[in-house]
């Protein structure tokens, strides 16, 4: 298999939320790759760390400051890469999180008295996130008529999770929108515009911790059930998610769009028998 398949160099990425655990192991590699980044945060000082390791292994990344959810912000970033770089080849839409104040916990917060402005900033964090960020830079690849925007989903996405609500309506969302934008960039604007979503099954996170393990670092019987759940027995490392990644954002899944791409060791498939 050539490897050209997978040619990543001098492609222009851009990387929302890209000082999370999960987000920041794929900026390192589509740079490792040869792509050049644009790494953005609401705390661009928070990024300093990983654009001095991207650029000290020898790659090229820039950080920029975005709020995902404020059209003026994510239009000064899409002013800052085009500045820098000149187009925008690939957008990985990584922003996202979930908040507790939008978690149900049975004998601590009922469903009934979850915040609605916590369920709100779940919603547009996530979803509401991804769809901005698609319109303007989107945009940028509607006009070059090539593009592969790569949406963050979410196993409670596909598989109703108890607890989650927010965050997991908020996901399901998501990859609703990814099929919609789909069809849509490739009927309207060029076939050579691709959308796609990768799912990210159980992966420890500042968001989920809370959830799955105890203070002494022990898992709560949540964590315990995800475990016995997942037929490869283990949470997800960031690692895990990379050759989904490089495969989705390069030429060698060309005729693949429109799909949601699950990275679970197996737990959606299995049924508990």
């Amino acid at each position: 298999m050539s490897d050209s398949l997978f040619d990543l160099q001098d492609q222009v990425a851009v990387v929302t939320g890209a000082n999370g655990v999960l987000i920041s192991a794929m900026a390192k590699e589509l740079a490792a790759r040869g792509a050049k980044v644009a790494l953005l945060s609401r705390n661009e000082t928070k990024l300093a760390g990983l654009t001095e390791a991207i650029t000290a292994a020898g790659g090229t990344a820039i950080a920029l400051p975005c709020d995902v959810t404020s059209p003026d912000s994510v239009n000064a970033a899409a002013k800052a890469v085009v500045d820098a770089y000149g187009r925008v080849d690939i957008l990985v839409n990584g922003a996202g999180g979930n908040s507790p104040d939008a978690t149900a916990m049975p004998g601590k917060t009922p469903f009934f008295d979850l915040p609605v402005e916590a369920m709100k900033f779940v919603m547009e964090l996530n979803l509401i996130g991804t769809i901005l960020p698609c319109q303007i830079f989107g945009k940028i690849m509607a006009e070059q008529k090539t593009g592969n925007i790569i949406n963050i989903s979410s196993l409670s996405a596909i598989k109703p999770l108890t607890r989650v609500v927010g965050y997991g309506a908020a996901k399901a969302g998501i990859n609703n929108f990814t099929e919609w934008l789909a069809v849509h960039m490739a009927q309207v604007y060029s076939p050579e515009i691709r959308v796609n979503a990768i799912a990210p099954g159980f992966f420890l996170t500042e968001q989920n911790r809370f959830l799955l393990t105890n203070e002494d670092g022990s898992l709560t019987d949540r964590g315990q059930t995800i475990i016995s759940q997942t037929p490869q027995a283990r949470f997800g490392e960031p690692d895990d998610l990379l050759s989904a990644l490089v495969w989705i954002a390069s030429p060698g899944a060309r005729f693949v769009t429109g799909t949601v791409i699950p990275v679970d060791g197996g737990f959606q498939a299995f049924s508990g028998v």
